[in-house]
């Protein structure tokens, strides 16, 4: 590749990890980034853009409203603040200075995960409940109070948590919202309208993973008056009362005014980024979904049938689930933490690096995620992992070192 990359020295890599952020998420199509020029050169109001893009975002998920964010970690922020705050724009203006009010999530304490950092962002404390392997339904009604905001769920975590129907029943039932972490959740895109079906007050998802947006974009979907809350701590709010687009609320009593800059305000979405997500949601909604997973079964059939014959590796297809996770892997057991490691450094450092899914290696095992392969990466993937596992000096030297 010429042009800026090569004049700053980066190297393109091969993306066997799916849409990790760290490795620049996904590569947009040509129908996204045509949406992002459209938008790029001319003015809009943000918040008609905002309105639109949430009533398509509604009609997709069957949630009351919609709302753009700078991604699903930015999603569960503005959500933390939203049930925080509410309409109230003067607490608004203290985030993520909660004190003294309802500023508590509940939790799973089998699914902390480094993720909630985005919750205790906007000022929310955690309250766990629980145990990593068993959590009681009483738990969960005990630990809900007079302080409490709401309760995060996060859907691919946690297996021994409560059902999600479940939480959600015992929320409701006083008067608490529920925020779901669905970053992992698509695909299936099915998933997105179950969960609005159960009462999930507010679902974060990512727009640059499997949807295929910009990195920097996902989406709220959820109660309407939480996603005004939402915009009026993310929307730019340098404004007078006297033209203010939100004056109409005023005159309603929903709120006193309009708040200062709210929390979400470094948050900032541009019009690129909401164009690039709704053309990115149109044409993932009109995917042939079958045909990628066959693809994608058929990419990680390739390296598994590249590596099962070879000594001191143990190599299998692991099937979608639909549940923890939507999508095929090939998985490589070495039987060695070290061996792992090594593994994933030689194809790192390799010409063209390929980057693993590592996750595991404290484990002894590498997987190949096919989802991001470009056509024909699979089997140079294949290739350059039997090279490697074949070469036991390559494997050693890699392990001397870690």
């Amino acid at each position: 590749m010429s042009g800026l990359l090569d004049s700053l020295g980066v190297r393109p890599l091969v993306n066997a990890v799916g849409p990790a952020t760290r490795l620049g998420s996904g590569v947009l199509a040509p129908a996204v980034l045509d949406a992002m020029r459209e938008a790029a050169g001319v003015y809009v109001r943000m918040h008609e853009l905002q309105a639109a893009a949430g009533g398509e975002i509604a009609a997709l998920t069957g949630a009351e409203a919609g709302y753009v964010t700078n991604g699903a970690a930015g999603a569960l922020l503005l959500a933390a603040a939203a049930c925080i705050a509410g309409d109230d724009p003067a607490l608004m203006n203290r985030l993520p200075d909660a004190s003294g009010g309802r500023d508590e999530i509940v939790v799973h304490r089998g699914q902390r995960i480094a993720y909630d950092h985005a919750l205790r962002a906007a000022g929310a404390r955690l309250v766990e409940i629980g145990f990593p392997d068993l959590t009681f339904p009483y738990e969960l009604d005990a630990a809900i109070g007079e302080r409490t905001a709401a309760v995060a769920y996060f859907s691919n975590s946690g297996a021994n948590a409560l059902p999600l129907e479940q939480v959600v029943e015992i929320a409701h039932a006083r008067g608490v919202p529920v925020i779901l972490d669905a970053s992992l959740a698509v695909p299936p895109l099915a998933n997105l309208r179950r969960f609005a079906a159960l009462g999930v007050d507010l679902i974060a998802v990512s727009g640059g993973k499997w949807i295929g947006g910009p990195a920097a974009s996902g989406f709220l979907a959820g109660r309407a008056d939480l996603i005004r809350s939402v915009a009026l701590q993310h929307q730019d709010q340098d404004v007078r009362v006297e033209t203010w687009h939100g004056a109409p609320l005023i005159a309603a009593g929903t709120v006193a005014g309009p708040p200062h800059q709210g929390i979400g305000r470094p948050l900032k979405v541009g019009k690129e980024e909401i164009a690039g997500l709704l053309a990115a949601l149109r044409a993932y909604a009109a995917r042939d979904h079958a045909a990628d997973q066959a693809r994608w079964r058929a990419d990680a059939l390739t390296v598994v049938d590249a590596c099962a014959g070879i000594d001191g590796v143990r190599a299998a297809l692991l099937e979608a689930d639909g549940r923890e996770r939507g999508w095929p892997v090939a998985e490589l057991d070495l039987r060695s933490p070290a061996r792992a490691y090594a593994l994933v450094r030689a194809l790192a450092e390799g010409a063209p690096a390929i980057a693993l899914d590592e996750a595991l290696a404290w484990r002894g095992l590498v997987r190949v995620t096919p989802t991001h392969l470009r056509e024909g990466e699979a089997a140079l993937v294949a290739r350059s992992l039997a090279a490697a596992l074949t070469s036991t000096q390559t494997l050693d030297r890699k392990d001397t070192e870690a």
